[in-house]
């Protein structure tokens, strides 16, 4: 090796699972106390300062729990596409243990969203479920982040199982813009956007206000779990190759003489 090889760049060495490991041990406890403080205001405003909307009463309190989860199901997956890029085109060793700590999260979001959706429906639609564009597609979305997990199981090596599920993951973000585009392309009792459109939010600032705290709440949960998750999968894979190394050297280890 030369002395004009050059030495990895600032980003290659932070992303390192050791560098990772190193840094984001301090990032825990200031993720995990911005979260309590946002959930803390976000639930006074969703519960006690924020009036009744004049359509669905009281019960638009849900919408608080709803559209965060349902968010962050998304997104979530997002975390795995990029992440399922990483692996497929740069290699990187924190693509794999990115995406494989997201998709429980991700499937925890979803399942949430289904239900709160489930429970808002009652009083607002007078039925808890309806097999139409957007709760068809979320349904799906759900069973395909149960399928991501099962596979993770399936696959003794890791990395092997990284490049495959990489591919999974890129094909199922077709789902996404099923999601994002059903309540347009077909006819459903789902409300369409109200928040992000191009005109601008569709709903009054005192409920908009509590609902955007919740979605950063959730978020920076979001965020928590993942940091964690993804240590935690560090130190296990570590544990697993020493654990390896371990049974090669004593198979590699000569037997002992027979006593005479």
């Amino acid at each position: 090796m030369t002395s004009e090889t050059k030495s990895p760049g600032f980003f290659s060495r932070l992303a390192h699972p050791g560098q990772f490991l190193v840094w984001s041990r301090y990032l825990v406890w200031p993720l995990a106390g911005l979260t309590v403080i946002l959930f803390a205001i976000g639930l006074y405003l969703a519960l006690v300062a924020s009036p009744a909307d004049y359509q669905m009463g009281e019960t638009v309190r849900i919408m608080y729990m709803h559209v965060p989860n349902a968010w962050l199901s998304m997104m979530c997956y997002g975390v795995m596409a990029v992440a399922a890029f990483g692996t497929l085109v740069w290699r990187h060793p924190l693509a794999d243990v990115a995406a494989k700590s997201a998709a429980p999260l991700g499937a925890i979001f979803t399942a949430i969203a289904l239900l709160t959706g489930i429970v808002w429906g009652i009083p607002t639609w007078g039925t808890g479920w309806v097999w139409d564009g957007r709760l068809t597609s979320m349904l799906l979305h759900f069973l395909i982040y149960l399928g991501i997990i099962a596979m993770w199981f399936t696959f003794e090596d890791q990395h092997r199982a990284g490049r495959i599920i990489a591919v999974f993951t890129l094909i199922g973000v077709v789902n996404l813009v099923v999601i994002h585009y059903s309540v347009e392309w077909w006819s459903t009792l789902h409300q369409p956007a109200s928040v992000f459109t191009a005109e601008g939010p569709k709903m009054p600032l005192e409920l908009l206000t509590p609902l955007f705290v919740n979605l950063f709440a959730f978020s920076f949960l979001f965020a928590t779990l993942q940091v964690v998750s993804m240590r935690t999968e560090i130190m296990r894979r570590r544990v697993a190759a020493m654990q390896r190394q371990a049974a090669m050297n004593r198979g590699a280890a000569p037997s002992p003489e027979p006593a005479r």
